[in-house]
């Protein structure tokens, strides 16, 4: 039918009757908090690429992990800094590590708390890549080993989740063997199957410490142009056991994250990543934008296109005004 039988404005005209047939709705269980561990004790200091994130040490992890759970927040993601860095990036799988320790203390004080470990290499190694070298490029299979031994790590830790980050080729498979061949069967794998080369992750490299120090991540992250290409990622990794599958960046992906979720309709996550946080503080801070409506209409965004849930570092806030509501 056609106006003026059809009436589209009939279901607008209360806020009862938009939330009754909104067809997407955001809430606390579509979050996960992101959280940066470092060394020593009593460290809590602001992120300056990140205002409102934080550098936390091990305890002070444990308190903001606290506060998460209460908030109703499912699970949290860490990524850890190290004392030290080498080429290798051995710091990874040590079992005193950051991450490590924060996964285990954590898991003793939320046990209902679901933890997710971020394994990549670029934390660790001195020269900010996600693998092992050989001259200047990241050798794919010798960085494959490394990656499941850290992976290995996190899960004695007691962690939930690993979500290898690297985008080197077979790494879901090289890491759900030796979690397998180690009796962490039950141990699941979070996939940043589809992870742009991009310059939304500008304020993450500085939070995280792991700026290339020459080159660039071209070579082994995906050309923002492709689409088919991310379907072939998505579809590598969930053949080699990858349990739930990532796009990153957001909101410049949304097609790609719709597109993934059409196709194999699994377990789909989206990485609201640093660059776009800090776009939306920057323009805040200067009175641009509504700053509440502009977080929970993106991050709605990401619902609408298909998203499972949503790795975000407003995620604590939001929590906060969903439970006002």
């Amino acid at each position: 039918m056609s106006f003026p039988i059809d009436r589209p404005r009939r279901l607008r005209r209360s806020v009862t009757l938009r939330n009754m047939v909104r067809e997407n709705i955001l809430t606390v269980n579509d979050l996960v908090q992101p959280l940066f561990v470092v060394p020593g004790k009593g460290i809590r200091k602001e992120i300056g690429s990140l205002p409102g994130q934080y550098h936390l040490s091990v305890d002070e992890a444990v308190k903001e992990a606290r506060r998460i759970h209460n908030l109703g927040i499912p699970a949290i993601i860490l990524f850890g800094i190290p004392t030290f860095k080498d080429p290798k990036g051995n710091s990874a799988w040590d079992p005193d590590g950051g991450v490590q320790s924060a996964t285990h203390a954590i898991k003793q004080a939320c046990p209902d708390l679901l933890v997710m470990t971020d394994v990549c290499m670029c934390e660790y190694t001195d020269h900010g890549h996600c693998g092992v070298l050989k001259g200047e490029t990241v050798a794919n299979d010798l960085t494959l080993k490394l990656l499941a031994k850290t992976a290995i790590s996190h899960a004695v830790a007691g962690a939930d989740i690993v979500a290898p980050s690297d985008m080197m080729d077979g790494r879901v498979g090289a890491i759900r063997e030796a979690l397998d061949e180690v009796g962490y069967h039950f141990v699941s794998i979070l996939s940043y199957a589809v992870k742009y080369s991009s310059a939304y992750y500008g304020p993450f490299r500085e939070a995280a410490e792991s700026t290339p120090q020459f080159g660039d991540r071209n070579g082994y992250q995906m050309d923002p142009g492709n689409v088919q290409e991310a379907l072939r990622e998505a579809e590598m990794d969930l053949d080699e056991g990858a349990d739930m599958i990532m796009v990153k960046p957001g909101v410049p992906y949304l097609d790609v994250l719709t597109k993934v979720k059409e196709k194999f309709g699994r377990v789909t996550a989206v990485y609201q990543v640093s660059g776009e946080y800090a776009m939306i503080e920057a323009a805040a801070e200067k009175g641009w934008i509504d700053r509440k409506r502009i977080i929970l209409e993106t991050l709605l965004s990401f619902k609408r296109a298909g998203a499972d849930f949503i790795l975000t570092y407003h995620a604590t806030e939001v929590a906060e005004w969903l439970k006002q509501n």
